[in-house]
């Protein structure tokens, strides 16, 4: 993903700030990009290996476990490691997100919306705890 305030022209990204990684794959295969004292968001629900790089700045945050126990959706697992990115970056607001939410959601869908506020809500605080 690319945030900027600006026209994006390319959306390929080949030295991340951030990478937010979900599975082992992923991990494996992106790690080597982010650039020295970047971001790793880690879902370490479904990642049982270590980050390689020691020049990475790593939050390992068991975000599918936190979904079920404290949402019952393991869906929003994802909502829960981007709350932890806004929070530890500050690239965009949270009610940016919730915003872009209610744009880019069918009107059907926006009763999950406060499902994933609260999602973000955790990730944001889990974040707060470690800067």
């Amino acid at each position: 993903m690319t945030i900027s305030d600006e026209v994006v022209s390319s959306p390929i990204i080949t030295e991340p700030d951030t990478l937010i990684v979900l599975n082992r794959p992923s991990l494996e295969k992106f790690e080597k990009d982010v650039k020295p004292g970047g971001w790793l968001l880690i879902n370490s629900s479904f990642i049982d290996i270590e980050p390689k790089r020691q020049d990475l700045r790593v939050l390992k945050i068991p975000a599918t476990e936190l979904a079920n126990e404290k949402l019952k959706n393991s869906r929003v697992a994802n909502m829960i490691i981007l709350g932890a990115f806004v929070e530890l970056t500050g690239a965009v607001a949270l009610e940016s997100v919730v915003g872009a939410l209610k744009k880019v959601l069918p009107e059907y869908r926006h009763h999950l919306i406060p499902l994933n506020r609260k999602a973000l809500e955790i990730g944001i605080a889990l974040a707060k705890g470690i800067h």
